[in-house]
């Protein structure tokens, strides 16, 4: 399983710790805000309050050996910087952070930063994604004109297996996963619902309430069946 830390539970760490979790991850979700904290302890696989630059509070919660930490920290920008230098300095391996113009990513890629997020930008393009294609639920952009988007299966490839839709011959992307949800019932009537990840092979059929994970090109995925 992956683990993540997300520092700043702003609206956009928020919604970013959240879809992580939804994914299969294990977040730490941080933030100096008492009440963020506690509304966020039930969402993620851990929530607490600290400070995000001091390198002792977060190597204390283990910080320093997540997979990624993410610097979602939006308003104050001097303590974004310093968190995002007090990772660097842990030797955290993957670091992501919010800057809100491109002058703020440059200085954050300067002090330790491997990946700028534009939010507001990469909301805009979400939304292009999001009308285009109605059964989209997640997408992140990889850059390069390329992103990873979680869609509900369309009907057109319910019960098909991957090697019937050919789907990189065809639409030029990749099924990297599924999101699978099987219900049992007990004797007393009961139902469970359990969420799996597959890793697909060219016999797995696709089913109604699959959720596909999928990788191409913008123009490649927004040709995929909306139905």
């Amino acid at each position: 399983m992956q683990r993540f830390a997300v520092i700043g539970l702003g609206r956009f760490g928020q919604h970013l710790a959240r879809a992580l979790t939804q994914a299969g991850a294990e977040v730490i979700g941080i933030d100096s805000n008492v009440d963020v904290v506690e509304r966020m302890r039930d969402e993620v696989a851990l929530a607490v309050r600290l400070d995000g630059t001091d390198v002792a509070a977060l190597k204390s919660q283990g910080v320093a050996e997540v997979d990624a930490a993410i610097v979602g920290i939006g308003e104050d920008f001097e303590s974004a910087a310093l968190s995002v230098a007090a990772l660097k300095e842990m030797g955290v391996e993957h670091i992501v952070a919010r800057a809100m113009t491109e002058t703020q990513g440059t200085i954050l890629r300067a002090v330790g930063a491997d990946e700028i997020a534009f939010a507001e930008r990469e909301s805009a393009l979400r939304w292009g994604h999001r009308l285009s294609m109605p059964r989209l639920e997640h997408y992140m952009d990889l850059g390069e004109d390329h992103s990873l988007i979680y869609m509900a299966a369309p009907a057109a490839f319910c019960g098909k297996t991957l090697q019937e839709l050919g789907l990189r011959k065809k639409y030029g992307v990749n099924l990297v996963a599924l999101r699978r949800t099987d219900i049992t019932e007990s004797k007393l009537g009961r139902k469970t619902r359990t969420l799996r990840i597959i890793v697909p092979q060219p016999d797995t059929k696709i089913r109604e309430d699959d959720v596909l994970v999928l990788i191409g090109s913008n123009e490649s995925l927004s040709a995929l069946p909306v139905d």
